[in-house]
């Protein structure tokens, strides 16, 4: 059996699942793109086509209109195929992010922004992030957090007008008035015109909330459980949205299709938004191993951003930093706790997924959290797991992404060195492609 007759094959297994490379609107292929050729044959020296699983040596990664065929022994050939000569390279599954915000960072996003820019600002810098990103090789990311321009920025890179990772947006985050993911430090007039409609009081508010997010286009719901490092407030970083506001968030999403990821720092913020059913946990900085139980007793998710603790304690190290002092008081009783409670989570078989907080930390430099996880206990591939396999199913995307199989996006990276023996070497990728088209590497 040649190679294209696998296709045929291909398109049986993606019609007996759903035909979800079709059917799956926010993430299919735009068909009048032209970047990705009729077939396109990856000579690859080593493949993790399943990461988790044996590497493969000397194989032909084959795709077809922007979706993985299959995986091959051998360096097959053909004349009429795109032939990438990966022969001394390490290929992989894309990476996925699963904590980002595209809208900023330190030099491109101000506090006064939302009073300074337009949209088409907000929009434009994204862009720029979300294409340094997707050229770091990461394939995937979700944004959660970020501003509705995000929204914007999904349908231009799935429409293919913009170079970008696949988006899964929360739009901005369900908060408590006056606490983290509200706005701080402005006249009470300015405040009200910044305020997202996303801030809540009570039960019932909240599910209004929900709702409204949802309504904006949220592909899941994003709070801030608990108080935050850089909101300029001395509110601190315990509890703030209370337990029936918790469960009232957790039922409106649910009833919409949503899932609900929580902020959370503070031990007891972290425990209430467990118990009231959210599905993963982004930073987690002061859990314990009590509260490991919790996660799997809930068959929760840990997106440790250790990066993002790392870099806030650096700033906050700064004498010169320009952190105001409510967030240096915060940054330096938060950021060192990070990697220990990543240690912590994982000794205690807590699921994690890989997420940094990109956009606190550089965007393009996203692949340093690899070598906080490894410190933290992993191996290598347990690492890279957690930014494919286990980050797919996070996203709940892994039924298009996160590996190399047959009916998959044809999402892929390439390294020059092995990062099962240095993770740091995806620091440095080599070879981008996302849905059949190369954006780094030709």
């Amino acid at each position: 059996m040649t190679y294209r007759t696998l296709v045929t094959s291909a398109l049986y297994t993606s019609l007996a699942i759903g035909a979800f490379a079709v059917a799956f609107n926010a993430f299919a292929h735009d068909e009048t793109h032209d970047g990705h050729q009729d077939f396109t044959l990856i000579h690859a020296g080593q493949v993790m086509a399943v990461p988790g699983k044996a590497v493969l040596t000397d194989h032909t990664i084959i795709i077809h209109e922007g979706e993985i065929v299959g995986v091959e022994p051998g360096f097959l050939e053909d004349e009429d195929a795109v032939i990438v000569d990966g022969k001394d390279m390490f290929f992989l599954p894309g990476l996925i992010d699963s904590h980002v915000h595209l809208r900023g960072d330190r030099d491109s996003g101000k506090p006064d922004d939302a009073v300074r820019l337009e949209s088409g600002d907000v929009a434009l810098q994204a862009a720029a992030h979300a294409r340094t990103t997707l050229m770091a090789g990461f394939t995937a990311v979700q944004d959660v957090g970020g501003p509705k321009e995000i929204f914007a920025l999904r349908r231009a890179i799935n429409k293919g007008l913009v170079p970008g990772p696949h988006i899964r947006a929360s739009g901005p985050a369900i908060a408590a008035t006056g606490g983290h993911g509200d706005f701080h430090g402005f006249k009470d007039d300015i405040l009200e015109m910044m305020q997202s409609d996303t801030i809540c009081n009570g039960v019932a508010d909240c599910r209004r909330a929900v709702r409204q997010a949802v309504k904006d286009g949220a592909d899941v719901i994003k709070i801030t459980a608990t108080g935050g490092v850089l909101s300029d407030t001395n509110a601190g970083t315990g509890q703030q949205l209370m337990d029936d506001e918790l469960k009232a968030i957790v039922d409106a999403a649910t009833s919409m299709g949503r899932k609900v990821t929580a902020h959370a720092h503070d031990k007891g913020g972290i425990e209430a938004a467990l118990r009231a059913g959210v599905s993963s946990i982004e930073h987690g900085s002061f859990l314990d191993e009590e509260t490991t139980r919790l996660f799997k007793k809930y068959d929760a998710v840990l997106v440790p951003t250790v990066l993002a603790g790392k870099t806030v304690e650096e700033w906050a190290s700064d004498p010169d930093t320009f952190l105001p002092p409510n967030s240096i008081k915060k940054a330096l009783e938060v950021g060192p706790k990070m990697q220990e409670m990543a240690k912590v989570a994982y000794e205690n078989g807590v699921t994690i997924a890989f997420g940094t907080d990109t956009g606190v930390s550089k965007h393009g430099g996203n692949a340093k959290e690899f070598e906080y996880l490894v410190a933290a206990g992993m191996s290598e591939m347990e690492a890279i797991r957690s930014a494919t396999v286990t980050a797919a199913k996070h996203i709940q995307l892994d039924h298009v992404i996160g590996t190399l199989e047959a009916g998959k996006f044809a999402d892929l990276i390439g390294v020059d060195g092995d990062p099962l023996k240095d993770i740091s070497e995806l620091m440095d990728v080599d070879f981008v492609m996302k849905g059949g088209v190369i954006y780094k590497g030709e």
